[in-house]
């Protein structure tokens, strides 16, 4: 990401580029649904990034060659500023300082401070930075990048922090620079995971070669070019608050359920929304009735982002299954099971449901719009068809509880709580 900035702003207003961001995380954080095995539904995730990266390790690479005096003086000025502005979103920051000069000169690479999360040790460490003699016209930078990242390891970064090299010029480097060359530097910073924000001061001698350019594009960073030295310190913040932010997510899911990301990551700038299609599944075969539970953690860069940026899903899985009932031949009042036919009419109603402990039983009347009921499963019934006699239903003797009279069949009616429903028909001959 290239910015061609000619800022006259101070930074004073450049800290107002840092807005309250209490609102930053994920929307909706929660969803709650009931769907049918095997459905699914999409909901719209807004996933609002931070102004500034969570738990941002923050290193200051200065050109100290002499054409940077009046830069570096800048930030000299502004740097308590700069810090308190970023500490106000992101009090977790630290903050390391290191400079370069030329290969030909004496220290061609300094660490001023290692991170250090003590505002007055990095502002000390800014205002200690003296200049040094630039030689020809190409610097050290190569060397330095490379000493910071995993190649010379000179900064001790915190584990899962977010790493971001500020780094400010006016020139070129030398490639190779002591032996470091630009594939090299750029292979130190990608293994500690550090984006590089690259101000090119002046006439953008730093990216004259391109350099600049394909380090910030490999680190997933951002160029600003063109810049006045009056105006480096509102840049650097304005940078931080603007970087490129991968936002991914990682779900956690029961078995049956599960959550997916359309695009799965997105790219926006910090502080802006990235916005997905999320698709909520359940499993053909999940358990009806029971309840599925997702956890999904957003990811800033692949880092956790933290509180606030998780969602819970939760799922009812609705019961889609009738029960099974059955009128079964049942014991006359003596006990005795009647032969197969039945001529008698006596029956036992059974009811069986995966999900509902005691489905509702009712027993209508194919011939009437009578109904009676409800009735336990394992009810025992003498049903008695009678054409031109009124309906009812009262107790009955022995092993048999009710006697039920109708003018047809009976047509047994279980509903369990969902409203899923079965029937079975009794049949007995009519009396004469």
């Amino acid at each position: 990401m290239v910015h061609a900035l000619r800022t006259t702003v101070a930074v004073a207003a450049a800290v107002a580029l840092v807005p309250a961001v209490a609102h930053a995380g994920v929307d909706p954080v929660s969803y709650d649904d009931a769907l049918d095995p095997g459905s699914s539904v999409t909901v719209t995730k807004t996933v609002t990034t931070p102004e500034i990266a969570p738990m941002p390790d923050i290193v200051l690479l200065v050109d100290r060659t002499g054409s940077m005096g009046g830069a570096i003086g800048n930030v000299k000025a502004n740097m308590n500023a700069i810090v308190a502005a970023v500490e106000a979103q992101a009090p977790e920051a630290q903050w390391a300082v290191a400079s370069y000069c030329d290969v030909g000169e004496p220290n061609p690479f300094l660490l001023h401070t290692d991170l250090t999360d003590d505002p007055g040790s990095a502002t000390s460490a800014v205002d200690g930075i003296t200049l040094c003699n630039g030689g020809d016209g190409p610097e050290d930078q190569l060397n330095a990048l490379h000493q910071i990242g995993a190649g010379g390891e000179a900064v001790a970064f915190r584990e899962d922090s977010s790493r971001i090299v500020v780094w400010f010029g006016d020139a070129p480097g030398h490639d190779p620079s002591l032996g470091v060359t630009e594939t090299a530097a750029t292979t130190s910073l990608t293994d500690v995971g550090a984006k590089v924000l690259a101000v090119s001061v002046g006439a953008n001698q730093l990216d004259a070669s391109g350099q600049a350019t394909r380090i910030t594009t490999a680190t997933g960073g951002a160029l600003y070019s063109g810049v006045g030295a009056g105006d480096l310190s509102a840049t650097i913040l304005a940078g931080l608050t603007n970087l490129p932010v991968g936002v991914g997510a990682s779900a956690t899911c029961d078995p049956g359920l599960e959550v997916t990301l359309d695009p799965a990551t997105r790219t926006v700038n910090s502080g802006e929304d990235a916005v997905f299609t999320e698709t909520i599944t359940v499993a053909a075969d999940a358990e009806e009735g029971a309840t599925l539970s997702c956890e999904v953690g957003f990811t800033l860069d692949g880092q956790p982002a933290g509180e606030g940026w998780t969602q819970t899903v939760t799922i009812e899985v609705n019961d889609v299954t009738a029960p099974v009932v059955s009128c079964e031949q049942g014991p006359n009042p003596a006990g005795r099971t009647p032969a197969s036919d039945n001529p008698d009419g006596f029956y036992r109603i059974t009811v069986g449901d995966n999900v509902d402990d005691a489905p509702l039983v009712t027993v209508e009347d194919t011939g009437s719009d009578a109904s009676f009921g409800p009735y336990a499963t394992g009810t025992t019934i003498k049903l008695t068809q009678a054409p031109g006699a009124t309906p009812s239903d009262r107790a009955f003797r022995g092993e048999v509880d009710r006697q039920i009279r109708l003018k047809g069949d009976a047509l047994i009616v279980a509903t369990d709580a969902a409203g899923n429903t079965a029937t079975a028909t009794c049949e007995v001959p009519p009396t004469p």
